[in-house]
């Protein structure tokens, strides 16, 4: 039996929404077949007043076994480092955070506010807001680079605005089962099992991407997202066209770009206004290139394959 303790810090709910609609496993899944016990969660838990905070002194404190403690939302430090926009349970959330993480044998951020700090993190950031391990790209965040949880390994991030609900109950049954050893984690402390390929990987779009042939309105069903819509598929590691939203689709496969979710960049709200489903581009080519391609080979292999393409790219493509 594992003990999960799942909080919210500056977050709207939707991994929390997200993880509720988990299929393989799903969150029942978790509780009647891997031995995963919920403590409490903000969603599910019956416990109010001075019943949650006997359970959280009781975490904090080692009379409860914490096993798994989850983090959703940023960490807030708002006003002046002191955290008071942010109470839960009588206390600033943060004090609550850096506690229970000390206590846990496995310590797990999700979304893209609990690892790098998300849209509440982006600049002027009034909140103060961090993420638990990273602030955005920066090494660091609420627990600082070398905190590390009590089996040894350092905050679990899964990124994602929201992340898909298998990631986050997949990695759970790893923990909860004793396969945490089996976790590879990236420079950003990402599972490679899901963050390691892009998610341009599986689109069924690609083929459009090679030839440069381009999509110039949302939703068209044929040409590729990245040319004049933005899409950040080709930069973006997560695995989006493997592992089907909904069992269904994606983003792409809809007709709508990546926006590069699960990055620590997102939201990428340094672009001029009006231009975030456009790429950005210098003296006609993308300031941010597809992973493994320079300035020259762009223009060489983009001109070839414009001249190259064959009249089935530019035919619709239909997607079940």
């Amino acid at each position: 039996m594992a003990n999960l303790l799942w909080l919210q810090g500056g977050a709207c709910s939707g991994n929390t929404m997200s993880f509720l609609n988990a299929e393989e496993p799903s969150a029942c899944d978790l509780v009647t077949d891997f031995g995963i016990n919920i403590l409490w969660h903000p969603s599910l838990g019956l416990e109010l007043g001075d019943n949650l905070q006997k359970i959280l002194r009781d975490c904090v404190s080692g009379a409860i076994p914490l096993d798994i403690f989850v983090f959703e939302g940023t960490v807030v430090n708002a006003p002046n480092g002191t955290g008071e926009w942010n109470r839960f349970a009588g206390r600033p959330m943060k004090q609550w955070v850096r506690e229970l993480a000390d206590a846990a044998q496995f310590v797990v951020a999700i979304g893209d506010c609990a690892t790098w700090g998300g849209i509440p993190a982006t600049a002027p950031n009034p909140s103060e807001s961090q993420g638990l391990q990273f602030l955005k790209r920066q090494h660091g965040g609420f627990l600082g680079k070398d905190f590390r949880a009590k089996s040894g390994l350092p905050v679990i991030n899964i990124p994602g605005c929201p992340a898909h609900p298998d990631w986050v109950t997949q990695i759970l049954v790893a923990v909860a089962t004793g396969r945490a050893k089996d976790i590879s984690l990236d420079d950003l402390q990402r599972p490679k099992t899901f963050f390691q390929s892009f998610t341009q990987t599986g689109c069924t779009r690609n083929m459009h991407f090679a030839y440069k042939v381009s999509a110039t309105e949302f939703g068209q069903r044929k040409g590729c997202l990245f040319y004049d819509l933005g899409c950040r598929g080709p930069m973006t590691h997560s695995p989006c066209n493997r592992i089907l939203w909904n069992r269904q689709s994606s983003k792409t496969r809809a007709g709508m770009p990546c926006l590069g979710c699960t990055e620590p960049e997102f939201p990428f709200f340094d672009l001029a206004p009006g231009t975030v489903f456009k790429t950005q581009t210098v003296m006609g080519i993308p300031k941010d290139l597809p992973a493994g391609v320079d300035k020259k080979g762009y223009i060489a292999l983009t001109g070839a394959a414009k001249n190259a393409a064959p009249a089935w790219a530019e035919q619709d493509i239909f997607v079940v």
